[in-house]
């Protein structure tokens, strides 16, 4: 079997990785994309590409890869990467399938079968159950998830068997529009503990090694964010034995290309429980690769064109440290909830050891109909702590505006002291609270301001029709100071200026300000004895400028503010953009605290949206099946008491 051509069935940044690894390998590419992806770039990286309605219709796909003439698919993660029927459709149609056999991702892709699959291998796992309905024998607090994804969609911790037939019902839902099976089961869920995995590699030759392992503990909504290998949590005797019963799992039904198998350690009894399989490419593979220096999608194409693996056990070794953090377009500080909108900025830092994986650019629109990752940024370093501050910064260093982001939250995370001390359990976010907003200070923002209205004041001269020879504020007589009014977040920011005769400024009354270069896309200023270089894109009124320590947001304030709206009185705004899944109540029911009112689905994933405060319900502006925007009014309440007029 010999593959020339190789249509990657998904979008985004892993379609770009697979791309990149083929073409250097001479292989001709192909992608698909659905309309909402018509002007990604991963679409541009091809050789040629196709529309199909979703990346869920597998007929599509392979009517795609016949019509192009590709020799081979691969599925990326996430949507048909782990469904056996489509990896069977594709082999059935003369295609060749990279990854594992139909067979193989039934017995393991599937998280049920993997579980049988483990028990017959020896391999230790949670009190579990493919019965939903069975709270009580597993025992609680116990975990929904979905049996045929992962990704954290479909998953969902039950406390109580009161919440558990709610919880089957979303999860079910969940996981059919993610991966097209509704399929869950429980197990026990275990509060503290540590996410351990093991990345496999085999072939059809009898060839069967791991690269080591991964932690991936700090997680949201059961979603991994930061990964790292080797793991800061296990030694070498705890490393072995995982490693061997993942081995064991594997070699029992006779794996072949990458895998990986997937491990909860107990953070008090040390003892390790099989989770589940992923038959396919991690989202985190890169921190495999830059500790192994073994590329695991030139792997995968070699293995399914027949071919061993290019590594023995005893030829892999581990260097140094990796750490990798998911980009996501969210807001850490209401509870992790997607946000939308456009990429007003986006460039990356050019620094050493630092690997970007993106499928976005400046002017992508990030809507609700995918997952909100925007990228994967990966470090490495010859130290864990040397990684972790190098990632940190060259998170800081990403000039990115325009699209509520976790960037300063992971910042935050990877700088925090029980980070760097190796304190990585599942529950961090719960007990440590990393900083989930913008940490600029007010006198950095201070600064940013001054930065912006030197180099508006630059751009005005550049532009300007008549006189343009003259510097801005310059004056032949006593005039005021020229000003200009910035608001970032609850805080107005003024700068004055007017210029000297020899081409410096007079700055907020501080002399000597001094403009060394100036570009429409940076400026090199110096004030008060400090020069500095920074990226500035303008986007009409909105200047984001790059700082240090992150990018600085200013809205610049109009001479003439249009009237504004008024927010409706004991309104229930949306906290998202999404679609209105569900209704739960009817004007004129009287509603608790807490009680849910309606159900939103954003990017996949259901969000359920409680009453704050006890009231009467006296308007439902929404109706299910609704596409609604964020802010907007869907309920009004009447919570009793008497209102004073202002």
């Amino acid at each position: 079997m010999s593959i020339s051509t190789i249509l990657v069935a998904n979008r985004g940044e892993i379609a770009i990785r697979v791309f990149t690894t083929a073409k250097d390998m001479g292989l001709r590419c192909v992608a698909v994309y659905s309309e909402a992806d018509a002007n990604s770039s991963f679409v541009n990286t091809a050789d040629v590409a196709v529309h199909v309605p979703g990346y869920l219709d597998g007929e599509a796909i392979i009517a795609a890869a016949l019509k192009t003439g590709a020799d081979a698919i691969h599925p990326g993660y996430g949507f048909l990467s782990e469904n056996a029927e489509f990896a069977k459709a594709v082999t059935d149609t003369g295609l060749i399938w990279v990854g594992p056999s139909p067979e193989v991702i039934k017995s393991m892709g599937d998280k049920i079968e993997a579980k049988k699959a483990a028990v017959n291998a020896r391999v230790p796992i949670l009190p579990s159950s493919d019965d939903p309905t069975a709270g009580d024998d597993v025992g609680y607090p116990l975990l929904v998830k979905a049996a045929a994804g992962g990704g954290g969609k479909g998953m969902h911790v039950v406390q109580s068997s009161e919440d558990l037939a709610e919880a089957v019902a979303s999860a079910q839902r969940e996981a059919l529009k993610s991966f097209g099976d509704e399929r869950v089961f429980i197990e026990r869920y275990v509060p503290s503990s540590h996410h351990i995995e093991i990345q496999i590699l085999g072939d059809s030759h009898g060839n069967l090694v791991h690269l080591g392992e991964r932690e991936c503990s700090i997680q949201r909504r059961h979603q991994k964010i930061i990964e790292e290998a080797p793991s800061p949590t296990i030694d070498s005797d705890l490393r072995d034995s995982i490693a061997e019963a993942a081995l064991s799992l594997a070699k029992n039904i006779g794996y072949e290309s990458t895998g990986t198998v997937e491990f909860l350690l107990d953070h008090d009894s040390k003892e390790f429980f099989f989770l589940e399989v992923n038959t396919r490419l991690q989202v985190e593979h890169p921190v495999t690769e830059e500790t192994t220096g073994i590329d695991l999608v030139r792997q995968q194409i070699l293995v399914a064109q027949g071919e061993q693996i290019e590594c023995s056990q005893e030829s892999i070794s581990s260097c140094g440290h990796s750490i990798e953090a998911r980009l996501y377009a969210e807001d850490p500080s209401n509870n992790f909830l997607p946000a939308i909108g456009t990429l007003s900025a986006f460039e990356v830092p050019e620094y050493s050891n630092i690997r970007w994986d993106v499928g976005i650019s400046k002017g992508t629109e990030v809507g609700v109909q995918f997952d909100p990752m925007l990228a994967k940024v990966t470090s490495k370093g010859s130290t864990r702590k040397e990684a972790a501050l190098r990632l940190a910064k060259a998170l800081e260093g990403l000039h990115l505006g325009g699209i509520t982001t976790n960037r300063e939250f992971l910042v935050s995370t990877l700088r925090h002291k029980a980070f760097l001390a190796g304190d990585t359990t599942t529950d961090f976010i719960e007990r440590h609270n990393p900083n989930s907003g913008n940490f600029l200070t007010s006198d950095e923002i201070s600064r940013a301001a001054a930065v912006a209205a030197l180099w508006i004041q630059g751009e005005n001269r550049s532009t300007a029709l008549v006189l343009d020879q003259i510097p801005t504020g310059w004056r032949n007589s006593h005039f005021p100071d020229q000003q200009i009014s910035f608001i970032s977040g609850d805080e107005q920011f003024d700068v004055t200026y007017h210029s000297n005769r020899d081409g410096s400024f007079v700055l907020n009354g501080i002399d000597s300000t001094h403009v060394h270069r100036h570009s429409l896309r940076e400026i090199d200023a110096e004030i008060d004895g400090i020069r500095s270089t920074h990226l500035i894109t303008r986007a009409n009124n909105e200047i984001f400028i790059q700082m240090e320590r992150g990018t600085a947001h200013l809205s610049i304030i109009p001479h003439f503010i249009p009237p504004g709206t008024n927010e409706v009185a004991d309104g229930l705004i949306s906290p998202m953009p999404g679609v209105v899944l569900d209704i739960r109540v009817q004007v004129g029911d009287t509603v608790e605290t807490g009680q849910t009112l309606l159900v939103l689905e954003a990017m996949k994933m259901e969000h359920h949206i409680n009453a704050s405060a006890d009231g009467t319900i006296t308007e439902i502006l929404v109706a299910v099946g609704q596409q609604i925007e964020q802010g907007v009014v869907m309920m009004v309440i009447d919570d009793g008491l008497e209102k004073q007029d202002d």
